[in-house]
């Protein structure tokens, strides 16, 4: 029997957890990948736009070589985070059930790992920090679900010599853009506004608007994907439907979170904003003993929350969970 249960091992989940820890309040975190599992996912290269201390959780100090912080030193930091507080994080086990259990007066939580073994574990309380990483904006069209089209971007070798359509107007789409004009890709940038995101990282916007200026890359604003083929895609353009050939798609149009997931609990859900239901003191949802932290809480606009932020999410639930144990 724990008293709390964390769900998701991302760094607003594992700021939960330091914070439990700090308190002394029995715990398990429960990841389905592993630890920091976005973070992986992340393009190899990448450096993020918050400078190391507002990354920083458990009062854990967060050191860099440069001014913002690489992939990889994130990875490493929270690594560090969860062995030095030693955190009780649970990797690979997928958490696919959980209700309340009336004799035990708490959640019976059911997991199974990669292998099939299925577990159970009691919590009185629930914190759900599963982010939105794991699902993809579909673009909606035939054919997005072939082989060469992907959702996630991590290196740029691969495509090499290759033919790419890169789908979005955003920090993924522009850095990836980037990535591959350099490795020598034949690039082709396809977004549906009709200019690129004001919230490009202010060291990226100089470089993706010189390609697109000096027309190293072809670029269709205004345009959306309307098919996709096993050798090309269909773009509906301000100057009609054009046909490009194309040897890999990565439609990197942002992600959401699960709200089905959400719904299994019986939390309220907003069906047009996302926004599950909340109280923004404690984080507690409608469901007694449940809890939200990161950016679940935010719904369908998944800018509204950061690591930054969402990292103090933690010391609300556990200040509520402290003060209703009392």
């Amino acid at each position: 029997m724990y008293n709390v249960c964390v769900i998701g091992a991302g760094p607003c989940g594992l700021a939960v957890s330091a914070e439990l820890q700090k308190h002394h309040i029995h715990h398990i975190v429960l990841d389905k990948s592993c630890i920091a599992s976005t973070i992986y996912r992340f393009p190899t290269q990448m450096v993020f736009n918050s400078t190391p201390e507002k990354l920083e959780i458990g009062e854990v100090p967060f050191y860099t070589n440069g001014a913002k912080p690489t992939r990889h030193e994130a990875l490493t930091y929270y690594r560090t985070v969860v062995d030095r507080l030693q955190l009780p994080v649970l990797q690979y086990e997928t958490v696919y059930d959980v209700h309340y259990d009336e004799p035990s007066k708490a959640y019976r939580i059911h997991t199974r790992t990669r292998t099939g073994l299925d577990h159970a574990y009691f919590a009185k309380n629930i914190v759900i920090a599963t982010g939105y990483f794991d699902n993809p904006n579909w673009l909606g069209v035939e054919g997005e679900d072939l082989p060469h089209v992907s959702h996630y971007y991590t290196d740029a070798h691969p495509y090499y010599g290759q033919s790419v359509v890169v789908v979005g107007g955003t920090n993924s789409a522009a850095e990836a853009v980037i990535d591959l004009y350099r490795i020598g890709a034949k690039v082709r940038l396809i977004h549906r506004g009709s200019e690129l995101s004001s919230k490009i990282k202010p060291w990226v916007q100089p470089e993706i608007q010189s390609l697109i200026r000096n027309n190293r890359i072809e670029y269709y604003f205004n345009s959306k994907i309307t098919r996709i083929h096993p050798d090309a895609v269909d773009v509906q353009t301000p100057n009609g439907q054009l046909q490009f050939p194309v040897n890999h798609v990565l439609a990197l149009t942002g992600y959401h979170p699960d709200m089905s997931f959400l719904q299994q609990f019986g939390i309220h859900v907003d069906a047009k904003t996302g926004i599950p239901a909340y109280n923004e003191e404690t984080y507690e949802t409608n469901v007694s003993g449940i809890y939200l932290a990161g950016v679940i809480v935010s719904g369908y606009d998944a800018n509204r929350i950061f690591i930054e932020t969402g990292r103090f999410h933690g010391q609300s639930i556990v200040k509520d969970i402290i003060k209703r144990s009392m």
